[in-house]
């Protein structure tokens, strides 16, 4: 893992911290195992990069966190399971956080396993620390224009698989979704400094997908 900010001593010290009685395996061996997953050949948005992304929103926002280390390590693992498309890669990312952390508290680890499953979006995020990890992976929405399509250029990359009409219409699709939410962002922190410039490049690149025939208008 090669992204500044994803660091193994990070990793280790929040491991160390919360995980690593026996058996679970040492922290260098466990951040060994998510570099090779996150920096696969086909990962080319959900990498190590996103990681360090998110830590570096997660470490402007830790004073509001009810459980930090808990945030920080479900950050860890929320897209260490991706395989394009797949409505099982957080399921599976927990699954992989619970047999590597038998050794942490029954409670840490129902917590992480709980904040992973937010990034789901199957339903509406509910509690302050639920809200934010949902906030922090979506922070990109608030971003410039410019730096948002370059996102969307890499997203499309992890998706070369599929033929541009199941792209973009499963792109639009989720678009809509987003769009129908009351807010963008579940906290006010997040609402309150990135939701209009999150709403106009939703709504912009809705409208530039409907011109080209994929819905989202």
């Amino acid at each position: 893992m090669t992204a500044a900010g994803a660091s193994c001593a990070r990793f280790a010290a929040l491991w160390d911290r919360c995980v690593a009685a026996p058996p679970s395996p040492p922290a260098a061996a466990v951040y060994e195992e998510l570099a090779r997953l996150l920096d696969g050949p086909d990962r080319r948005f959900h990498n190590s990069s996103h990681i360090a992304d998110c830590l570096a929103r997660f470490d402007e926002v830790t004073a509001l966190l009810h459980d930090r280390d808990a945030v920080e390590m479900g950050i860890w693992f929320h897209d260490a399971i991706y395989v394009p498309g797949d409505p099982a890669n957080e399921r599976r990312s927990a699954q992989l956080f619970l047999r590597r952390s038998e050794g942490a508290r029954p409670l840490f680890r129902r917590r992480v396993c709980a904040l992973i499953m937010t990034t789901k979006r199957a339903v509406a995020a509910r509690g302050n620390d639920r809200k934010f990890i949902d906030d922090i992976d979506l922070a990109g929405f608030g971003a410039s224009w410019e730096e948002f399509m370059r996102h969307g250029d890499l997203l499309r990359e992890e998706f070369a698989a599929q033929s541009d009409p199941e792209y973009y219409r499963g792109l639009a699709a989720f678009l809509a979704v987003l769009r129908g939410r009351p807010h963008f962002f579940g906290t006010d922190y997040y609402r309150t400094r990135y939701e209009p410039r999150a709403r106009d490049n939703l709504d912009r690149l809705r409208a530039s997908l409907a011109e080209q025939g994929y819905g989202g208008g």
